[in-house]
C-alpha cells in the first residue's frame, strides 16, 4: 500500500498464479486491475495508495470518489453532483469530463449542478433556472439540447454566443514592491520550493489538480501566518 498507483499496477501486472490459484485470484486481480487503471486514467497515477484522504486536493478526492463510483459498475443509478469542477484545472476538467461519460454510457444518468463552460457544451441536456437569485429566482428560463438551449435568452446562453462577457482591467498593479519570501516549502505534494508573494496585489496560485497549491497556499502561507500571530 506505500506504493504508487503505477507502481502497484506493474506489481500486480506480474503476479504469477498457479492452476489452483487462479481460480480465486484471477477475479480479485480483475477488480484490482480495473480500480488501478481507472485512476491512472484520470491523472493520480503518482498517488501513494497509503495516502491520508485529508491531505488530498478537492479535485484528487473528486476523482477517487468518481472512479469507486466508475469500478463499481453499476446501472440504472441515477448520480447528483454539485459543482464537481470545483478546484479542477483545464486538463483535469477533461478527465472529469470521461468519468462522467463512462458513468453515463453505463447505463446511469447524471445531473449536475455546474458553471463550467466546458462541462456545459459538453451535456446532452442543459437547464437554467432563473432569471436572478433569491426572489427573482426559481424559474426555469432556459432548457434543451445545446442548440436549442444556445438559441435561447438565458443568461448562461449569452454568454456562451459570446453577447456578454466579462472585462478584463486595462491595468494591472506592479509587484516590484514588498513582499513575503518563503524557503523550502515541503507539504504534501509541494517538494522544497521558495516562494514570492507579492503584497497589496491580487494573487492567484494555478496548476493541475495535486501539483501543491492548496498545500502552498493553506498548509504553508496560511498556516506559518497563523503560528506567528499567535506567537
Amino acid at each position: 500500500s506505500a506504493m504508487t498507483v503505477d507502481e502497484a499496477h506493474t506489481f500486480f501486472s506480474n503476479v504469477q498464479l498457479s492452476e489452483s490459484e487462479s481460480q480465486i485470484g484471477t477475479p480479485i486481480l480483475r477488480e484490482i486491475h480495473a480500480r488501478l487503471d481507472f485512476l491512472r486514467h484520470v491523472g493520480l497515477n503518482y498517488l501513494q495508495i497509503d495516502r491520508s484522504a485529508a491531505t488530498l486536493s478537492g479535485g484528487e478526492a473528486q476523482r477517487i470518489r468518481l472512479a469507486s463510483q466508475v469500478g463499481s459498475g453499476l446501472q440504472g443509478v441515477t448520480y447528483v453532483l454539485d459543482d464537481p469542477s470545483i478546484g479542477l484545472h483545464g486538463r483535469d476538467q477533461t478527465r472529469l469530463l470521461e468519468a462522467l461519460f463512462a458513468l453515463r454510457d453505463r447505463g446511469n444518468s447524471v445531473l449536475v449542478v455546474e458553471h463550467d463552460t466546458e462541462t456545459i457544451m459538453a451535456a446532452d441536456y442543459i437547464l437554467e433556472v432563473g432569471p436572478g437569485a433569491g426572489r427573482e429566482g426559481g424559474r426555469i428560463v432556459g432548457e434543451g439540447a445545446l442548440d436549442q438551449f444556445m438559441a435561447s435568452n438565458a443568461l448562461t446562453a449569452q454568454y456562451l454566443r459570446g453577447e456578454r462577457a466579462i472585462a478584463m482591467p486595462s491595468q494591472r498593479r506592479e509587484t516590484t514592491g514588498p513582499a513575503i519570501t518563503l524557503y523550502g516549502a515541503t507539504e504534501n505534494n509541494l517538494k522544497n520550493v521558495d516562494f514570492r508573494l507579492p503584497l497589496g496585489t491580487f494573487t492567484v496560485v494555478t496548476g493541475v489538480s495535486g501539483s501543491g497549491k492548496s498545500s502552498l497556499a493553506f498548509d504553508t502561507i496560511f498556516a506559518e501566518g497563523q503560528r506567528r500571530y499567535v506567537e
